[in-house]
């Protein structure tokens, strides 16, 4: 059981054994042909709520979802993985666009959100059912898998070894219902088992000052073709208010910019340096006077940094090649992510669908049909 479950919710523990615990999913063989817009990576990093949350919540990615992999027991419920009789470890399923995040971006990712280097769990949960695991749909997974991981051991991140394990996908048995989307579900058990879990706390010390740090080169465009002006270009090329917002972290008015009611499809690139930062299929009316998105174009276009000034602690976002001041990120956004990343439009620049090809943004376009 879970750490949350016998200290702090005794009665969550006696509903749980009460339920029905034959699995209600059907195991998932390794994937064969898919969609173009539909891939799927199979990863194990402990506590399957967290590695769900964490995933759930990163542009690109469809779903994910909570089960197990790496046993040989068919149909196996929870209390059998758990007991470590079955071999199982506890994974989830990403479902992700490949069109908008990579595979190789994916497990960038998965890193960061793990300990690599425990043989025997993840964090307070103890037992070789909690240890990491990255299941291999293919020989290019496994490729991308092995050159990543290798990546990390060569980064000097941890001083340990990486112990985590590249394994073929077998079967995938999506695990209970009530384990899906738990921290959806159950928001505050959640945040008080992770809190009290240590993931958090380890993760923030091991990956400090490198958050910008990616295991595997992803980037389909050399940061050359996003190259920032010098200052006098910038001065020149800008407006006033557009250099205020992104060079001087300045605030524009709410309801008297350029973009807060834009509802043409199109995207929204860095006013600066022309890196595609967010969708109009993200955008959402929020009432507050900005542009609002639900995610970023990609999982690392954007930089989160603490903000305390006027008083107040808030997660100020930046651009990752430009480094533009854009706005703000708050937790307070529709589904599916929850999140609202309010923006300057002195930050952004519109490009609209049917200008996508002409200014090289070609790939974009599938996102409109």
């Amino acid at each position: 059981m879970k750490y949350v479950l016998v200290i702090a919710a005794p009665l969550l523990l006696v509903a749980l054994l009460a339920q029905n615990w034959s699995t209600s999913a059907t195991s998932t063989e390794a994937e064969g042909s898919a969609p173009e817009d539909k891939a799927i990576a199979t990863l194990a990093g402990g506590c399957f709520w967290c590695v769900e949350a964490d995933f759930e919540k990163v542009a690109g990615v469809k779903k994910a979802i909570s089960g197990y992999a790496g046993g040989e027991e068919r149909n196996p419920t929870y209390p059998q993985v758990s007991s470590g009789s079955t071999g199982h470890v506890e994974a989830v399923q990403v479902t992700f666009d490949p069109r908008l995040i990579s595979y190789a971006q994916i497990l960038n990712v998965f890193w960061k959100h793990v300990d690599p280097t425990d043989d025997e769990g993840q964090f307070v949960d103890r037992g070789r059912h909690y240890r990491t695991a990255i299941f291999y749909h293919d020989e290019s997974q496994r490729q991308i898998a092995e050159e990543s991981r290798q990546a990390l051991a060569s980064s000097a991140i941890f001083d340990q070894p990486i112990v985590t394990e590249i394994r073929p996908l077998k079967e995938f048995y999506e695990a209970e219902e009530y384990h899906q989307d738990y921290y959806k579900n159950h928001p505050i058990r959640y945040r008080f088992y992770r809190y009290n879990s240590g993931r958090d706390q380890f993760l923030e010390k091991a990956w400090k000052d490198k958050e910008d740090f990616q295991v595997i080169e992803t980037r389909s465009k050399s940061e050359t073709e996003y190259r920032t002006p010098d200052e006098a270009t910038l001065k020149a090329r800008l407006t006033q208010l557009q250099y205020q917002v992104t060079q001087e972290d300045a605030t524009e008015s709410p309801f008297r910019n350029e973009y807060w009611d834009n509802k043409a499809e199109g995207i929204y690139v860095d006013v600066v340096s022309g890196e595609p930062l967010f969708s109009s299929t993200d955008k959402f009316v929020s009432g507050t006077g900005w542009p609002s998105f639900t995610k970023p174009l990609h999982p690392h276009s954007i930089v989160e940094k603490e903000d305390r000034s006027f008083f107040s602690v808030r997660t100020e976002v930046r651009s990752e090649l430009a480094d533009s001041h854009l706005g703000h990120l708050f937790t307070d956004g529709p589904a599916p992510t929850g999140l609202r990343y309010c923006i300057n439009s002195a930050a952004l620049r519109f490009v609209a669908k049917a200008r996508l090809e002409e200014e090289g943004h070609e790939e974009y376009l599938s996102l409109f049909k």
